[in-house]
């Protein structure tokens, strides 16, 4: 067989694999959220965002869940945002060739792969065991931990990709390091780094190994951060292991609103991100 006619098939042959392997992806990806519509939209009302978490054998709804997850949520990212940037920030603007830099980046690519339960042990040891009980804050600190190497390598990668022309300028006409950074760069890099924040929220928005090991859960409201508080993610993991229909019911509620919640913001990080390019 001609060399030419042996190479075309090897390469129909990866094509043909290639769109194999693409379709079993794309089958199971909807499958997944085929049968995730059809177990939890009919069990969306206007209670599930209204009522509490029910006991078996009684109507009931979502809120403190939502309420506990849009709690630890929200702190994680004002606790992760910050360090994460001045962490990606030194590596860009101060480190950027130094040895240092490229341990902690590094460490840093450990932290974005290592397992979310290897976390939540951490913070257990440290936060939990001294403490003596569950808290709402442990949990926090966990998903910051989640947070922080995503922030990180995002900050970093866009204020890179900022031209050096522009800190040349600034830096002819005697701008001090700082302000350079903060109302060039920062402003050049925006949406970069906006977007990083944002995947990092649909990052540990669904998580649930840390929270074993941190907030645990909470069947009542609470808004004590001294104290267990229920999550989205626990409460399906609860609800979903147990023999009750209604609770099965809830808890594949939950996974759907938990789902459309990530799918909006990657949604929204995309916009973002498309925007940046065009501009």
């Amino acid at each position: 067989m001609p060399l030419y006619a042996r190479r075309r098939r090897r390469n129909r042959i990866a094509e043909a694999l290639s769109l194999l392997a693409t379709l079993v992806g794309l089958g199971s990806l909807v499958l997944i959220l085929a049968v995730l519509l059809w177990e939890g939209f009919g069990g969306l009302s206007i209670a599930v965002f209204t009522q509490m978490t029910p006991p078996p054998g009684s109507a009931g709804g979502l809120l403190n869940p939502i309420v506990g997850s849009l709690i630890l949520t929200g702190l994680a990212v004002l606790i992760g945002t910050p360090l994460g940037i001045l962490a990606g920030t030194y590596m860009a603007e101060y480190g950027r060739y130094e040895r240092l830099t490229t341990v902690i980046r590094f460490i840093n690519d450990i932290l974005l792969s290592a397992p979310s339960i290897v976390v939540g042990l951490f913070v257990y040891e440290i936060m939990v065991a001294p403490m003596g009980h569950f808290s709402a804050l442990a949990g926090a600190v966990a998903l910051a931990v989640i947070v922080v190497p995503v922030v990180v390598r995002t900050t970093e990668d866009m204020l890179v990709l900022v031209p050096n022309e522009l800190r040349e300028a600034a830096a002819s006409m005697g701008t001090p390091r700082s302000v350079t950074i903060t109302r060039i760069a920062y402003r050049a890099a925006g949406a970069g780094m906006l977007t990083g924040i944002l995947l990092a929220i649909a990052r540990i928005s669904g998580e649930t190994a840390p929270l074993l090991f941190t907030s645990l859960n909470n069947q009542f409201w609470s808004l004590d951060l001294n104290a267990p508080m229920a999550s989205l993610p626990m409460v399906i993991f609860q609800f979903a292991l147990s023999p009750y229909a209604d609770w099965q019911k809830l808890a594949w509620t939950g996974a759907l609103i938990i789902t459309l919640a990530v799918l909006a913001l990657s949604i929204v990080a995309r916009t973002i991100a498309a925007s940046r390019r065009s501009s």
